[in-house]
């Protein structure tokens, strides 16, 4: 039963003691694994409680407890963005609510932020770029999970043959993921400290700055891909595109060629795990809004592979035209250029009486000569034609 935010504020003066809250309104969060609220006290400071529905959510957010603590002044101080403070926590049978200083900033839609200024997508791609640089020991030394790029393919094989067995996913997908999953050279990265939950709602923003990076649950050693998907998701090719290129700017080393790539097929891959867990959860809703969006992506990808096939078609067909086209103008160009140049040239014959007198001024061998010599032939001079003009 979801909790009010009302019934939030009365949890979160047992977590917090003194605190006496004198507002309270919702918090956008992760529907079906947090009750989340917004609070106000008495000196004008704000609050945020996230009450986990089910003892799987709690324990992420005792990681994210241990994430934070992991978070040491020094790293802090270098972020360009803030991180959560926890300021108590109280439990109540398996579950733990926590409540954390609130932050400046608010939480914007994916439209408002593609909307944004131009330096709000740098801010974005900076703020991705310093989660990636984070040092690898963050991780490691708070004993979360690492993949190599191997290993995080593995996984989301794994993933997809866990998915396939609902026999809720269309066979379009299901051929799509498994061919992109079995292109090696697809998942060829350098793997990287990963936020792992990063969407809008865990992006704080205050005049076109991030402020705060906060959902920290799920913070890993994996694919930088991972916290592009939610971007990709938007399909703002244009912010995605300046977000990539100040991350680019931003990373300390250059970025892989695919990972846009990557997340796309993670932002789509995304629904079917979304089903899996509707189903093993039992909400219905969940799983019948599941099956519906995955089966939107289907025919949308059908529809794209339609029209590709006939842009293809269609490029074909002008080639074949463009190319006959060329001959024929080429065969007329010949037509014409032999039409220009006669095949026999004819040079005028000398009159008689001048031939005469120059007989009768030549030599006195002259007289000899015979008029049958090949020097008297050379008045016509014959251009041979080509075997195919003649025909």
């Amino acid at each position: 039963m979801r909790r009010t935010p009302l019934e939030l504020a009365a949890i979160a003066t047992a977590a917090v003691p003194g605190l006496s809250p004198t507002a309270a309104a919702y918090s956008p969060d992760d529907d079906a694994d947090f009750d989340s609220a917004l609070l106000l006290d008495a000196e004008g400071k704000r609050w945020r409680v996230r009450s986990p529905r089910h003892p799987e959510a709690s324990t992420r957010l005792e990681t994210e407890f241990m994430v934070l603590r992991a978070f040491a002044p020094a790293i802090r101080a270098e972020l360009p963005f803030h991180v959560p403070t926890i300021a108590g926590t109280v439990r109540q049978g398996a579950l733990t609510t926590f409540v954390y200083a609130h932050l400046q900033g608010s939480v914007l839609s994916i439209e408002e932020l593609s909307a944004g200024s131009p330096s709000l997508a740098q801010e974005v791609g900076a703020a991705l770029a310093a989660v990636h640089d984070l040092p690898l020991t963050l991780v490691t030394n708070a004993d979360l999970p690492s993949y190599s790029a191997n290993e995080f393919r593995q996984r989301k094989l794994n993933e997809l043959d866990q998915a396939a067995t609902t026999g809720k996913i269309p066979a379009t997908l299901l051929r799509r993921w498994e061919h992109a999953l079995e292109d090696v050279a697809l998942w060829r990265f350098n793997p990287s400290v990963v936020h792992g939950d990063l969407h809008e709602d865990n992006l704080m923003v205050q005049d076109d700055t991030v402020t705060a990076l906060t959902g920290w649950t799920d913070l890993r050693i994996g694919d930088p891909a991972d916290d592009f998907a939610w971007l990709v998701a938007s399909n703002e090719a244009s912010f995605v595109e300046a977000v990539l290129s100040h991350y680019t700017q931003a990373r300390r080393e250059i970025p892989d060629a695919h990972l846009l790539r990557r997340a796309a097929l993670l932002a789509e891959f995304a629904l079917a795990q979304y089903l899996v867990k509707a189903m093993a959860a039992g909400h219905q809703s969940m799983t019948a809004e599941a099956e519906s969006m995955l089966q939107a992506l289907a025919d949308d990808i059908d529809e794209q592979v339609r029209r590709d096939e006939e842009a293809a078609q269609a490029a074909e067909v002008e080639a074949a035209e463009n190319e006959a086209a060329e001959h024929e103008a080429a065969r007329q160009r010949a037509a014409d250029s032999r039409a220009d140049k006669p095949a026999v040239s004819v040079a005028a014959i000398p009159d008689a009486d001048e031939s005469k007198s120059s007989e009768e001024s030549g030599s006195g061998t002259a007289s000899n000569h015979d008029d049958t010599s090949t020097a008297a032939m050379s008045v016509v001079s014959v251009t041979p034609l080509h075997a195919a003009d003649r025909s």
